[in-house]
């Protein structure tokens, strides 16, 4: 399997001249069109991703997690671009999470030599995957999570007869939550698993994903419990490695994580590994909400002063304006996330006529959605016609990437700056 480089990734026709005419075009091509979005270079819809912010989110989040001394593997499904996995691994990261076995091997062909899988693996074409690519580089550092006994037996036979180790790291969840072992009980089950294939697997460390729980007091406590169990397995010499990975923190609770993880005084050789993977993009809905939560709170986040900006956005056009009260927009559920709240009018262009775009008035908003339109409730007297161009915000990037194979990277006066892919 050769690799794909990023340099040589292939944007379809976005935008005029190239992009038109031959249907697809280099990244680097993109990078010198010198498109112009505010000119209407480029076809509508677009997604974009704003290049200043995107630096601004990554330096941000290196500069936390080395406040706290943890370690940062930025969970990939949000965005499946190896392109910004390249430059989360630049900035810092000590390696990129993944969902999936396909996952991983698009991260291993693009050059990532350090995964945690942050699920079980299951199924012999998923463990196929993985040895396969373990077998193609000895170098490759890969572990994933294991909460059932009879997973580890299957893991530990097929790993056995490949002639492997696999690293795994015991998962622990919360009653009615979503993965992991809820009790010692399990825990022991798993582990007495793990210990009739000493040649096949190796345990490594604990991972968590305490985003199931909505109160940040039953979180600390599971994380307190969390920290508890490590210690515990540490002093019965339950780990193969002299490190320990202790990993945990989706994109909501981050804060939270570094605080119950890195805080306490253990004792014992952590590699303290967080996940979070909207924080490259942000976002003005669920995210803002947690991002306002941890500003309130973490000192932290306060000393930094600014935090994470909003850097994905939308560009679409005004189809038709069939009543004064209604406008239908030329962007729909094929285009971006409608999961937590609909896509946030921000700003408003009108081709030929404004020298630059104005901020969206608060009065317009989506209403509803489909395939390929979005209904906008307006006031009747909106001065907003047909062939106006309007920027969304977005909540929940994760489904507004996979909607997209090419994003385009633009500056600040949206100009076109470069283009990168993404692999769902």
């Amino acid at each position: 399997m050769k690799p794909h480089h990023a340099a040589s990734e292939q944007v379809n026709g976005l935008g005029k001249g190239l992009g038109s005419l031959a249907g697809t075009v280099s990244t680097q091509e993109v990078a010198a069109s010198g498109w112009d979005i505010l000119k209407e270079d480029v076809s509508l819809p677009v997604a974009v991703l704003r290049e200043q912010r995107i630096e601004h989110n990554l330096q941000w989040m290196k500069q936390f997690m080395e406040r706290y001394g943890v370690q940062l593997a930025p969970h990939g499904k949000t965005t499946m671009s190896p392109a910004l996995f390249k430059r989360q691994m630049e900035a810092g990261a000590w390696g990129i999470t993944l969902a999936t076995a396909p996952q991983v091997r698009v991260a291993f062909t693009h050059g990532i030599r350090r995964v945690l899988m942050a699920n079980q693996l299951v199924g012999k074409a998923n463990m196929a995957l993985i040895a396969d690519l373990q077998e193609a580089d000895p170098g490759f550092s890969f572990c994933c999570v294991v909460d059932s006994s009879q997973n580890v037996e299957s893991l530990g036979r097929y790993f056995s007869e490949r002639g492997q180790r696999l690293r795994v790291l015991l998962e622990y969840g919360v009653s009615g939550g979503r993965t992991g072992v809820r009790n010692e009980e399990q825990e022991r089950a798993v582990r007495d698993a793990i210990s009739r294939w000493p040649q096949a697997l190796a345990l490594v460390g604990i991972e968590v994903y305490e985003g199931v729980l909505k109160e940040e007091a039953e979180i600390r406590d599971f994380l307190k419990q969390t920290v508890a169990r490590t210690r515990a397995i540490a002093d019965e010499s339950g780990f193969a490695e002299p490190r320990i990975i202790l990993s945990g923190a989706g994109s909501a609770w981050f804060d939270l994580v570094a605080e119950e993880f890195a805080l306490p005084q253990t004792g014992l050789p952590l590699d303290i590994v967080l996940r979070p993977g909207c924080y490259l993009t942000h976002d003005v809905g669920i995210y803002k909400a947690a991002e306002a939560r941890i500003q309130a709170n973490n000192p932290v986040a306060q000393e930094m002063q600014r935090s994470l900006l909003p850097a994905l956005q939308l560009w679409a056009y005004v189809q038709s304006r069939p009543e004064p009260g209604r406008a239908i927009i030329a962007l729909g559920k094929r285009d971006a996330a409608f999961d937590a709240g609909f896509p946030v009018p921000s700003l408003h262009f009108r081709p030929g006529h404004s020298a630059s775009p104005m901020e969206a008035p608060a009065a317009w908003k989506i209403s509803a959605m489909m395939d390929q339109h979005a209904f906008m409730d307006v006031p009747p007297v909106a001065d907003l016609q047909v062939g106006d161009m309007l920027c969304f915000d977005i909540s929940h990037p994760c489904l507004t990437f996979d909607k997209w194979k090419q994003l385009l990277l633009v500056d600040e006066q949206y100009r076109v700056t470069g283009a990168v892919a993404t692999y769902f």
